[in-house]
């Protein structure tokens, strides 16, 4: 295993995350979850993460480690109350932490972040109750995830995030432009989730491929559309490199995310142990120059591609009309927000009511057409038409 550090924590540069525990991806084995835990942490894994609202993960995580607890990192997240908007106000980060605390069996969080963005609480109020934390030793570093990055920015002016959470994988490359720039050196540590594009660049999917009732890759844009079909074919393009490397395609999908500047761990989230050890045989690969200017080159001509195509595809969804289908409804408009953000046609705090009121409609969504044709109308609203 690899290991890299930052401001006096040396973490292996593979984790593994806990999201899974919450049925993301289908019916959850929990007792296999504990044995996944621990045999990463015999493979040398030292760096596991959880959060409060991925259903009982920080139990399970708790349990698995307590063994060897003080040979590994834990890190959890605050602002994500399950069913409620976020809440980053001193009173709830406070209440928040001690729930964590208590459900990891635990006297201290190495790493506690921000999971989501409140825009009703100042940013200094919320450094205030984390730096509160750590000087009641309840929290080593504190860091910030799924931000705008001008958000971001307001948390490095008012305090020190260990670290910065972010999408970031052959197939979700935006943090490249927006949050890295912001890391490294003197500043936020780089942690990458989802390294493998949620099994898209492992080779397991295809273009037949349908997830089981629970699994969110149903609703998930990089599994719709044109964006499925480009990054189908970037996952081929980088399974061929892996093969001239003699890695196996997610192998070299996480050791692309380490070969990022700034990163410090690329988060993993096996189910299986299989899939465990695979991923941690990525850990220590130094990938050839030759090889990442190849994907470049084919990240720069998909880009273009898609581009064009995604700014029709949104105009063509929220000029509807919607589906009669709610479920197809609520995939499009999930495919609509999370695109006309990606394409920088309208900013996250502009469309954050709507998709709050949309995405809880994926529990109820029997009945829920004038629902879906409400919210998509206020998606017109806020999100201006393609230029031509």
């Amino acid at each position: 295993m690899e290991y890299r550090e930052h401001r006096g924590l040396t973490l292996s540069a593979i984790g593994v995350g806990g999201y899974a525990l919450a049925g993301a991806y289908g019916p959850v084995d929990r007792g296999g979850f504990l044995t996944l835990l621990r045999r990463a942490h015999d493979l040398g894994v030292t760096f596991f993460d959880t959060a409060g609202n991925y259903a009982d993960a920080e139990a399970v995580l708790g349990e698995a480690v307590r063994p060897f607890r003080d040979e590994v990192l834990l890190a959890t997240k605050v602002g994500s109350p399950e069913g409620a908007p976020p809440r980053l106000d001193r009173e709830a980060v406070e209440a928040a932490c001690r729930r964590s605390l208590q459900r990891l069996g635990t006297d201290r969080i190495d790493l506690l972040q921000v999971h989501f963005d409140d825009p009703g609480t100042p940013v200094a109020d919320t450094v205030g109750a984390l730096e509160g934390l750590r000087a009641e030793g309840l929290i080593r570093h504190y860091g910030v995830g799924h931000l705008p990055a001008h958000r971001v920015a307001q948390y490095l002016e008012a305090g020190r995030p260990f670290s910065i959470l972010m999408e970031l994988s052959a197939v979700a490359r935006d943090a490249r432009r927006s949050l890295l720039p912001l890391c490294g050196g003197a500043g936020p540590a780089a942690i990458g989730f989802s390294v493998t594009g949620r099994g898209l660049l492992t080779g397991a999917i295809g273009p037949g491929t349908t997830f089981e009732e629970g699994d969110i890759r149903r609703f998930d844009p990089l599994f719709q559309r044109a964006r499925f079909a480009s990054g189908l074919r970037i996952a081929a393009h980088l399974a061929g490199l892996a093969r001239s490397l003699d890695m196996s395609a997610a192998q070299m999908a996480i050791a692309w995310v380490l070969a990022q500047p700034g990163v410090a761990c690329a988060l993993t989230g096996p189910r299986r142990l299989a899939h465990l050890e695979e991923n941690l045989g990525a850990g220590g690969r130094r990938l050839p120059a030759e090889a990442l200017a190849d994907l470049e080159r084919c990240f720069a001509a998909e880009d273009a591609a898609l581009a064009v195509e995604e700014a029709a595809t949104v105009d063509g969804i929220l000029d509807g009309p919607l589906p009669a289908d709610p479920a197809a409804a609520f995939r499009d408009l999930v495919y609509a927000v999370e695109t006309a953000v990606g394409l920088g046609r309208v900013a996250e705090d502009a469309i954050r009511q709507a998709f709050f009121d949309l995405w809880p409609l994926q529990e109820r969504l029997e009945g829920a057409g004038p629902a879906l044709e409400e919210i998509r109308g206020a998606l017109r609203r806020v999100i201006p038409e393609a230029r031509p």
